[in-house]
């Protein structure tokens, strides 16, 4: 099981490309480490795999110097290459014992759910680090999800899955609404387009970590 704490899932800033609105996503990147972002995901659909490798080293590095994890989404392959600290996966992505295989056992490996049954299965799952509830609420940002949660499914999954497993919000996550994700039971939100299209990163990294922690008092 990957060496990973609660509070690297506090705030979890999740790239894209797109939504950075031109920018590189190292300046992202750099910007939300900056204002205190405890996990990244490098979540990668437009370059191929030579650029994707050259980008997820530099922000590797950026991430290291940190001492926060770097997540790779969906490619373990990638994730080998870079030195990522784990892998994010979805349900129709490889199979989690095939990724746990193919990573290591010290890898953090997250799972997406969608569903309390799918929640259910993944206590099965031995040594997976956390799940990813998702979406809690609709959002742009991807058009193939499953119908939005809400905060009562999300209440529901952390009541399925029990205290033991750690839980983190994604989908449609903002300042408005990170308080009560997290007062619904998730230990932390993945965040997308709040920082990346934010016209200060860093700021709204640091105002999101603020909501977060404040919901945990």
């Amino acid at each position: 099981m990957g060496n990973l704490t609660r509070q690297a899932l506090e705030l979890y800033i999740v790239t894209d490309r797109i939504l950075s609105l031109g920018r590189p996503l190292t300046e992202i990147v750099r910007a939300a480490v900056e204002g205190g972002a405890t996990m990244v995901q490098l979540r990668e659909k437009e370059c191929d795999t030579r650029q994707f490798i050259e980008l997820g080293r530099t922000i590797h590095a950026l991430t290291h110097a940190a001492g926060i994890p770097l997540i790779i989404n969906d490619r373990a392959d990638i994730a080998l290459a870079v030195g990522a600290e784990g892998l994010h996966i979805g349900q129709h992505d490889m199979a989690y014992a095939d990724a746990r295989r193919i990573m290591g056992p010290e890898a953090i490996i997250g799972l997406s759910v969608e569903n309390e049954e799918q929640a259910q299965e993944c206590l099965s799952l031995s040594g997976l680090d956390y799940i990813g509830a998702s979406p809690v609420f609709s959002t742009p940002t991807k058009t193939d999800t499953a119908p939005a949660l809400g905060l009562d499914g999300l209440r529901n999954i952390r009541h399925r899955v029990g205290p033991e497993m750690p839980v983190v919000a994604i989908g449609g996550i903002n300042l408005s609404n990170i308080r009560d994700v997290i007062r619904a039971g998730a230990d932390g939100a993945a965040v997308v387009s709040a920082i990346c299209s934010a016209a200060s990163p860093a700021g709204a990294t640091a105002e999101l970590l603020s909501a977060v922690k404040e919901a945990k008092r």
